[in-house]
């Protein structure tokens, strides 16, 4: 083995902690969402013969006596509850009324041994629209989750159609999403670039103190900072308090479980992220270029809109999407301080994770969060890579 292939291994050995660690705590998850998002198995694996005679179906009336004696066959076959519980609801889910017809069917095939007239129980099972859904259903995937995480389904002809408003809400969440995440992005640029710049104009222990002002949130657990927006922005917190005393407010103004609230919180926490980058471009930047235009008789405000603001739009630009990059995902603090109607696509993979125990509806909006992050990250990527001045 020669003195390379040693260097080599020994690169790799010093790398492959990193990579298991990568690989358990950061693939592994975002395979297993995947997974989830995709994957319908319930009526596959416990219709099993349904599903085998279902795909030979051509979809068309009169529906065949082997499908609907497969159909009675398995329900015969499975004694677990849960198991054909969970096919009840995914097909109930699908269709309303399949709860009670399968439950008058379960009952009626439990009583007999021999072949059983699906039409004579139930006039129901003479129609193919409720066996296209135990088509459709009977795959083990499926991109029902996905269309659904965007408000679309598919009709009993397998085309894509738009779910109804009252079916889902996903897109009007998604865009309280992005307007949260954009107000707090505004806020935090509103903020963040004065402060960087005071930040770059200053030396020695000015712009320690300065610097460690913007540092001190991120020491500082999330829990701990939103529960203390949640005491501050209270009727009877510190903010109302001062209005008041000053003059400004006769009564308290609304802030708690308000967006304005959410977004006040949000610009605290996310605030370092918006200063950093565009500090670190502002401090690679010559010091004199503004007295330098006031010298030629450009007007401050010219000089900074012409000079000043161009060569800092790479870090404006890095700082604006990490905010909102960052913004888009979070959930403690909206669902603390915000209202019912101004929780994020995080309370809602929150609650089909936890609450309802959907983990399809989970993984495929979870997906949807990712590609945006990911879209978000690539363009942050390209621009933290250009070089100053570069076109």
């Amino acid at each position: 083995m020669t003195s390379r292939m040693l260097h080599h291994l020994r690169a790799s050995a010093l790398v492959l902690p990193l990579v298991l660690f990568l690989a358990l705590f950061f693939v592994w998850p975002i395979v297993a969402m995947l997974k989830q998002s995709i994957s319908d198995p319930v009526v596959h694996d416990t219709l099993s013969q349904t599903s085998a005679a279902v795909a030979k179906w051509n979809g068309k009336a009169p529906v065949p006596v082997e499908l609907q004696q497969a159909l009675v066959a398995d329900i015969r076959a499975t004694t677990d509850r849960q198991e054909m519980g969970a096919v009840v609801r995914r097909l109930n889910s699908a269709k309303s009324g399949f709860r009670t017809l399968m439950r008058k069917t379960t009952s009626a095939a439990n009583k007999t041994d021999g072949p059983l007239d699906l039409g004579k129980l139930d006039k129901r099972w003479d129609d193919p629209e409720w066996w296209h859904v135990i088509a459709q259903a009977s795959s083990p995937y499926t991109d029902r989750y996905l269309l659904a995480a965007l408000d679309y389904g598919r009709d009993k002809h397998s085309n894509i159609i738009a779910l109804p408003e009252s079916a889902s809400a996903n897109k009007t969440i998604l865009s309280r999403t992005f307007v949260i995440s954009l107000s707090v992005m505004l806020s935090c640029l509103a903020i963040g670039l004065p402060f960087a710049m005071i930040i770059a104009s200053s030396t020695g222990w000015l712009r320690n103190i300065l610097l460690a002002a913007v540092l001190l949130p991120l020491w500082t657990s999330l829990l701990v900072r939103t529960t203390a927006w949640f005491i501050i922005l209270q009727n009877n917190g510190l903010i109302n308090s001062a209005l008041q005393a000053l003059g400004i407010t006769d009564q308290p103004i609304p802030l708690i479980f308000e967006r304005s609230g959410v977004i006040i919180a949000m610009t605290h926490v996310l605030l370092p992220f918006m200063v950093l980058p565009i500090y670190s471009v502002l401090l690679s930047m010559p010091k004199n270029l503004m007295q330098a235009a006031s010298s030629l008789g450009a007007h401050p405000v010219i000089a900074f809109l012409k000079v000043m603001l161009p060569l800092s739009a790479r870090g404006i630009a890095s700082g604006s999407l990490l905010v909102f990059m960052s913004s888009i995902g979070y959930y403690i603090t909206p669902a603390l301080i915000g209202g019912p109607s101004d929780q994020m696509i995080s309370s809602v993979i929150a609650f089909y994770a936890t609450e309802s125990a959907n983990w399809g509806m989970a993984g495929a909006l979870g997906l949807v969060l990712l590609s945006i992050t990911m879209l978000l990250y690539i363009v942050y990527g390209r621009l933290s890579s250009e070089k100053p001045g570069a076109a």
